[in-house]
């Protein structure tokens, strides 16, 4: 049984890991267009806001599980395939960017204006403020979100399983629930939870060092 449990927590940690990274990567991009276009921002723009904003939210409201099958063609220009544990990245990424864009976003309105009016003043440019300034201020809320994303991605592969994503997941359907064996989905469910505990503890102590 642990044979089998232990390679796809190895597939789980991967597909998970990799596609945070490229969703935070995105959702870090996004975040900061959003910042830079919205009322009252460094470049206001309330027309690329908007249009941005709808494209968001649409990716959002859409089921997981729905979203990778839509994006089965894709998946399948990008990589090749479009089942398998590295092509459930492609589906993971598109879904969690969205998410973790919202997020930062969040964090950088959070930020005090007073702070940035101050480094205005000092002649800051938009990327010193942005980088040196709100990014610094809102550290703390990003490692937050960052975590809270990973934590979701890790859900969101259990269900990448479904169709044929590998991972713990798979491992779940294929032997917990096809073939009723009940130890195998308890020990997956039980190997999911503290894989979400490491990860909340971690993200909570990096929170707790750059909130210092």
């Amino acid at each position: 049984m642990f044979d089998i449990l232990f390679p796809a927590l190895g597939e789980t940690i991967y597909m998970s890991f990799v596609s945070t990274f490229f969703a935070v990567v995105i959702g870090f991009f996004l975040a900061i267009i959003l910042i830079f276009t919205s009322k009252d921002g460094l470049k206001e723009n309330l027309k690329v806001y908007s249009i941005l904003d709808v494209v968001i939210n649409t990716l959002r409201s859409f089921p997981f599980i729905i979203l990778m099958i839509v994006l089965f063609p894709l998946t399948k220009f990008l990589i090749g395939k479009s089942i398998g544990t590295s092509a459930a990245i492609i589906p993971l990424t598109i879904g969690a960017a969205p998410f973790i864009a919202r997020l930062i976003e969040s964090a950088f309105k959070e930020v005090d204006k007073g702070v940035i009016e101050a480094a205005k003043s000092f002649g800051a440019s938009d990327f010193q403020i942005v980088f040196k300034v709100m990014l610094v201020e809102a550290l703390p809320s990003i490692i937050s979100a960052i975590t809270l994303t990973l934590i979701t991605v890790i859900g969101f592969s259990a269900m990448a399983g479904a169709v044929g994503g590998g991972g713990l997941g798979d491992v779940a359907i294929k032997y917990g629930y096809y073939r009723f064996q009940t130890d195998t989905m308890i020990y997956t469910v039980l190997i999911l939870i503290a894989l979400v505990q490491i990860c909340q503890s971690l993200g909570d102590y990096l929170y707790k060092i750059t909130k210092k």
